[in-house]
């Protein structure tokens, strides 16, 4: 909590805009990460009604690289999704979930033989292009005006149409049944809940993500996020990364 003795701040000398690259850990949202860095801003001098958004939702199991937009950045926002993503996924192919992930009711599925790592590496590569993905039942897509997730979690059955999404590399980076650990690089759009369930499909197995994190958008990278843990309690304008250094404005 900010110290109750402290002075208040001064406001920002200049309309806040820049960006904050963040290492989410499991469990807060995207957008309580969104919420924190409002709250620092705003301890920090900034207005109380500072625009705060973020390049790119992770889901709250997932890791990883979140690009935060504050004040007058957030119109940008569009422009980082659309940029190249990187994520380090683990599938498990024991079992379908409801969700696609492990947070949902597990389907166990009972094979006789674990695919061979060959067989692992050939599916994979049906994955890669331009293809059509559905995206998972518990999802921010909409149905008749309503968020699907909101439905799944009604016990509706959701029903979502394929959509082109574009792949652009998947490499096995271990195989151990039934776990695999997969380097995927993907355009925007693109739910690795759905390959990790499409991929059990492919192959007569099940197949849920167990675990996920994104390692860059873009031009960002990891090593450039600081831990959620370590976002000062209150920022100020030099905490901000600056759009001009990172983006070729108009």
């Amino acid at each position: 909590m900010l110290d109750p003795d402290s002075k208040p701040q001064p406001p920002f000398p200049e309309p806040v805009r820049g960006l904050l690259v963040i290492d989410k850990p499991e469990g807060p949202s995207s957008m309580h990460v969104c919420a924190r860095v409002r709250s620092a801003l705003r301890r920090g001098g900034a207005p109380k009604r500072v625009k705060v958004g973020h390049g790119g939702t992770l889901d709250p199991l997932a890791t990883g690289l979140l690009v935060v937009l504050c004040g007058k950045a957030t119109p940008l926002c569009n422009r980082i999704m659309a940029g190249e993503k990187r994520y380090e996924a683990k599938v498990d192919l024991s079992a379908f979930t409801t969700s696609d992930d492990r947070e949902g009711e597990r389907t166990e599925v009972a094979i006789q033989q674990p695919p061979t790592e060959a067989r692992v590496v050939d599916a994979l590569a049906d994955f890669v292009g331009n293809i059509m993905q559905r995206p998972p039942a518990y999802s921010a897509m909409k149905v008749g005006g309503r968020r699907a997730y909101a439905l799944a979690r009604q016990g509706k059955e959701v029903q979502l149409e394929p959509r082109p999404v574009t792949i652009h590399s998947i490499e096995l980076a271990s195989y151990n049944w039934p776990f695999v650990d997969l380097d995927i690089r993907s355009g925007k759009g693109v739910y690795i809940r759905s390959i990790a369930r499409d991929l059990g499909i492919a192959l007569g197995t099940g197949g849920s993500l167990a675990a996920l994190r994104r390692t860059a958008v873009g031009r960002f990278d990891i090593d450039q996020a600081i831990p959620l843990n370590d976002l000062p309690v209150m920022l100020s304008p030099s905490d901000l990364l600056p759009v001009e250094a990172v983006f070729d404005e108009d």
